[in-house]
């Protein structure tokens, strides 16, 4: 029982990092419409300037916060530059975000090169403890503890706030919103922005979880990433959070059952969900 207990918090944990990058991801694409490729070089950026900072100062607050500023200016830099200008365009934002994702990956390489890059744990979160015979990892206690903040935090400014409002509003009807005297745009490049920074913060997280860090990491998160978005729903921040929550586990169960078949558990799961709800498991959170 003890060793369930332990698998099932380790797939919580997990679940919780997926989340930091789904969340995003979420909203960028179940609010804005933006097919949004380059959201794993967001991660992935995080990834590597936590480690170049942390590594360098041995201050993690200083690295996390050094992440997710980068993750946020190149969500500026992306939605201002690229993403304004193919709204409403499918084709046209796969291309482009595709080319972002193959560039910046590629200056992640010319930066810190293409080998490994050992990344630790603050001293303040390693550690291990036992709590009825099951094993806590300081570190992953403190992902779930991030994850459960965002996504509270997150659905309530999404929900309970003018800016939220705002969003929602555009989102269905913006030549509405125009024609109130609020530049809808400046709030989809702010809430773009936030979403890579989320991004950017999940990169940050994963660096001392995972070991190592490869410039592989961005897409292979991107794809869970994408798998969460239409598990939970398009949008719906709780959707992502209980989506992010139930694959981390279902992946920990299978990796320890059937280990065989656990890289291929997320794309089955997905198209289960997506056969008897095609909407995703709370559906979308706008009617456009």
């Amino acid at each position: 029982m003890a060793n369930v207990l332990t698998m099932l918090f380790n797939g919580i944990s997990e679940g919780s990092l997926i989340f930091l990058m789904a969340s995003g991801l979420s909203v960028i694409l179940g609010l804005m419409g933006v097919t949004n490729f380059a959201h794993g070089t967001l991660f992935l950026w995080g990834a590597y300037v936590f480690q170049w900072i942390y590594n360098s100062t041995q201050i993690w607050a200083l690295a996390i916060f050094g992440a997710i500023t980068v993750g946020f200016l190149m969500g500026l830099f992306f939605e201002k530059v690229f993403i304004t200008r193919v709204y409403g365009n499918m084709s046209a934002q796969i291309m482009i975000t595709l080319g972002l994702q193959i560039v910046f990956t590629e200056l992640v390489r010319v930066f810190w090169g293409a080998q490994q890059i050992t990344v630790n744990r603050p001293p303040f979160l390693q550690g291990v403890s036992q709590f009825g015979g099951v094993t806590i990892v300081h570190y992953r206690l403190f992902l779930i503890v991030v994850g459960v903040a965002v996504a509270i935090i997150g659905n309530l400014v999404l929900n309970r706030t003018r800016v939220g409002m705002v969003i929602r509003a555009g989102v269905q009807n913006s030549e509405m919103v125009d024609a109130l005297g609020i530049n809808i745009n400046r709030y989809f490049t702010l809430i773009f922005a936030v979403g890579a920074a989320l991004a950017g913060l999940g990169g940050a997280l994963f660096a001392p979880l995972n070991g190592p860090l490869t410039s592989t990491i961005g897409s292979s998160n991107q794809l869970l990433a994408f798998i969460v978005v239409l598990i939970g729903g398009m949008g719906s921040f709780m959707g992502s959070a209980l989506g992010s929550l139930f694959l981390g586990i279902m992946v920990a169960v299978i990796g320890w059952v059937l280990p065989d078949i656990s890289l291929v558990a997320p794309v089955l799961l997905m198209a289960l969900v997506l056969i008897f709800r095609p909407k995703g498991l709370f559906g979308l959170a706008v009617k456009k």
